[in-house]
């Protein structure tokens, strides 16, 4: 019987590994994500869109303390969260929300982040479909109003 040596690699190139892994997320998935938000905000109000999108929007957000524009990070937030955290940035840089209206729809974004991304990769990767497949998509969004709810009152307290 011989044994097998074999060497441990060192701490640096571990952490060097990592940082390369993390760079390519950052700038293949990310990044994308982002800019496509900043863009997509400023052609929507440029062109007018974002405000007549407020405007139908504003009944609905107004229940959780939020203007209508911030729909639409929810709405890129179900695609991919780097969409979503995008879509409130631009937002915020627009003047369309405040820093009250952010910490609001922060843990919506991350709870319903992603879910067309994760149904392709993960749930059609395993075959779930049908009426499952519904009910998985539907309960983040679900779980998502319930945390605009809470952080609202949340926020409320803090304030008044």
């Amino acid at each position: 019987m011989s044994a097998v040596i074999t060497k441990k690699p060192m701490i640096t190139d571990i952490f060097v590994e990592g940082a390369r892994k993390g760079w390519a997320i950052g700038t293949h998935s990310i990044l994308p994500n982002l800019v496509m938000a900043f863009v997509l905000i400023r052609m929507l109000s440029v062109s007018g869109l974002l405000t007549y999108f407020g405007t139908l929007c504003e009944p609905v957000m107004a229940v959780f303390g939020l203007p209508g524009e911030s729909a639409m990070a929810l709405m890129a937030a179900y695609m991919s969260i780097g969409g979503g955290v995008g879509v409130a940035v631009a937002l915020y840089e627009e003047g369309a929300i405040n820093g009250m209206h952010l910490t609001i729809i922060a843990p919506a974004i991350f709870i319903m982040g992603g879910q067309i991304a994760y149904m392709g990769r993960c749930l059609g990767a395993i075959g779930i479909g049908g009426k499952v497949l519904l009910v998985i998509m539907c309960i983040p969004p679900i779980i998502a109003i319930g945390s605009l709810l809470v952080m609202r009152l949340f926020v409320m307290g803090m304030v008044g």
